[in-house]
């Protein structure tokens, strides 16, 4: 059996034990319900435009209508606001000069008729291209959490199955069958499926909960680049981490030590989420997180979006990034086959560097 074909039998395996996991399939489901909540349910809380009433023929039904109100025609206005068939009500109050509206409202101002009735000022945007400040901020927070949580949570469960099968000894009658570094390279392209399909049916609910509320229209072409740099990104970055956490997995004989193992994985994982996160509005910093590895699968994206990449950038960065993930990938295979049949407690990292005693396996 060569390389390739074990690589398959293993990521085979793996998927099909972890499809098969309710805490696995719970988790997924929680995941596509929080992302439909939160696109949907703000659009529902925050209910639908006012109902005004006005008189026949009143001179300010055409601009009720255009501001998307929903208007109706009564002989006493007033009279449907007090029997609460209408949100609010316009009438033509006078004057000498002219028409004036009053709005009658029960007992709070209904902010959408005031400024449907009310004469804007002129305005000239300088940077018409701006993009919303609470978008400026959401989209990078978003990106950073969905890759440092998936990393994160991916990652412990390719530790975890390692160590498991050690536990179990499972792991001696796998690597009889398979070479080692076939059962690494397998859960890490296990994993790395399976977050990308989480993620991607994620996205897919986040979009069509803002389709169905409207927000997506002018959202999803600014989104766009950003997203399809950062699926490259998020797979070479997931396999990157995911190497490091299969060696984890490796060093130790109880799943209570994984924690303590991963310890140093885990802060490579959480400073650059932080990074992004505190160091989004500056250029220069942000510049720099997008050319390291770590930082790279959110920091890039990010720039994308805000426009301060040039076209060459991702490039570069991508191509750097999966130098990285090679390295990573050599360096957790290393560790892995120094240190899957250690059995007597757990072993250092120098430790497993160095034995090469799995190397003919």
């Amino acid at each position: 059996m060569n390389l390739l074909e074990a690589v398959r039998l293993v990521a085979a395996r793996e998927l099909k034990v972890k499809l098969r996991d309710k805490t696995f399939l719970f988790s997924t489901l929680f995941f596509l319900l929080f992302a439909a909540a939160s696109t949907v349910l703000p659009a529902l809380f925050a209910g639908g435009p006012s109902t005004v009433a006005v008189a026949q023929s009143s001179p300010y039904e055409g601009r009720l209508r255009d501001a998307g109100l929903k208007v109706k025609i009564a002989a006493d206005p007033e009279r449907l606001v007090r029997d609460r068939d209408a949100d609010a009500a316009v009438v033509d109050k006078g004057a000498s000069n002219g028409s004036v509206p009053e709005v009658l409202a029960m007992k709070s101002a209904p902010n959408d008729v005031v400024r449907a009735l009310s004469t804007p000022p002129e305005v000239r945007l300088l940077d018409p291209d701006a993009v919303n400040e609470l978008v400026a901020f959401l989209v990078p927070f978003m990106f950073a959490l969905v890759f440092f949580f998936t990393s994160l949570t991916f990652g412990v469960q390719i530790a975890q199955s390692v160590t498991e099968e050690k536990q179990t000894r499972m792991v001696e009658i796998l690597v009889a069958a398979v070479p080692v570094r076939a059962l690494l390279i397998g859960k890490v392209a296990a994993g790395g499926i399976l977050a990308l399909a989480q993620v991607a049916l994620i996205a897919l609910v986040s979009v069509a909960g803002a389709q169905f509320t409207g927000d997506a229209g002018s959202l999803l072409p600014l989104l766009a680049p950003a997203m399809s740099w950062f699926v490259p990104f998020f797979v070479l970055g997931f396999v990157m981490l995911a190497s490091l956490w299969a060696a984890v997995g490796a060093l130790v004989n109880r799943l209570e030590d994984v924690a303590n193992a991963g310890m140093p994985v885990q802060l490579a994982v959480m400073a650059p989420f932080f990074l992004v996160i505190f160091l989004q509005d500056n250029p220069v910093a942000m510049r720099v997180l997008s050319y390291v590895p770590l930082s790279a699968p959110t920091a890039m994206p990010v720039r994308l979006f805000d426009g301060d990449a040039a076209g060459w950038e991702p490039f570069v960065s991508l191509v750097l990034l999966a130098l990285a993930a090679a390295g990573a990938l050599l360096a957790g295979a290393r560790i892995y086959e120094g240190s899957l049949l250690r059995t007597n407690g757990r072993t250092s990292w120098a430790a497993a560097w160095r034995d090469r005693e799995l190397r003919s396996l």
